[in-house]
């Protein structure tokens, strides 16, 4: 064995060991609660824009992209734009990096509102060549219909859900946008952890009950083309997508 196949056997086998070690999740729980209070996941910025992601999630989801090497990724919300510039960072990369060249790697962003000010400040952006932006629901037919139009020009799929948090949104978009995420890809379901901390969302129609996770928990019921990747979140401990990583595997 070389010392490339021992480092990643010490790594597998330090995972599991955390995974199984019973503080680990009381660790993550109080760190969730604390930062929670004060907006941890509002502070990152990428290429200049604010990006409300955690920074482990960020580093997950390049991996994921690296591993799956997808030329389309469809994200719901927008906000500032940092995460849709984010995602066409990292398309930028794979055309380097991946073998596969010629392929047109773009970014679908979906708001319900995109205001002038973060419009503005996207298009003028270096990634932005990379970006197409549509401003309605996105379970709207009418958005529904372009979206479908753009997945059908490429061959690998990758789903980011970040925009309302309802359960009956985000199962509406899971059920509308699983379809055209390709075999071996990935739906990544941001802020599942609405389930799990002690924040309250009185002044949001969501929170305990009512939010990405229980979506996902009615998707994965009566979905058979996922499953729940756990492996994400047992490396990385720290997510705002605990039970959110689903990938395509039918």
């Amino acid at each position: 064995m070389d010392a490339v196949e021992l480092f990643q056997q010490e790594k597998e086998q330090n995972i599991r060991a955390m995974t199984q070690d019973s503080n680990t999740n009381n660790v993550r729980k109080a760190f969730m609660d604390h930062v929670g209070k004060y907006k941890y996941g509002y502070y990152s910025t990428w290429m200049g824009r604010p990006i409300i992601q955690l920074p482990q999630d960020m580093i997950a989801l390049q991996e994921l992209v690296m591993t799956v090497q997808p030329d389309l990724i469809i994200e719901t919300g927008i906000a500032h734009g940092g995460s849709i510039i984010y995602s066409a960072s990292l398309l930028a990369l794979l055309d380097i990096y991946s073998p596969v060249k010629d392929l047109k790697r773009e970014v679908v962003g979906i708001d319900i509102e995109i205001r002038p000010h973060n419009r503005k400040a996207i298009e003028e952006h270096a990634m932005y060549e990379r970006i197409t932006m549509l401003e309605g629901s996105s379970v709207a037919q009418e958005i529904l219909k372009q979206v479908k139009e753009i997945a059908m020009k490429h061959k690998k799929v990758m789903v980011l859900l970040d925009s309302c948090h309802t359960h009956e949104h985000v199962l509406n978009e899971l059920r509308e946008y699983a379809p055209l995420v390709s075999k071996g890809s990935y739906i990544v379901v941001y802020d599942t952890a609405v389930e799990f901390v002690d924040a309250s969302y009185s002044d949001r129609p969501w929170g305990k009950g009512n939010n990405p996770y229980t979506a996902v928990q009615s998707f994965l019921q009566e979905n058979n083309q996922y499953e729940l990747d756990i492996n994400i979140e047992n490396k990385y401990v720290l997510t705002s997508c605990p039970g959110g990583w689903l990938k395509k595997i039918l």
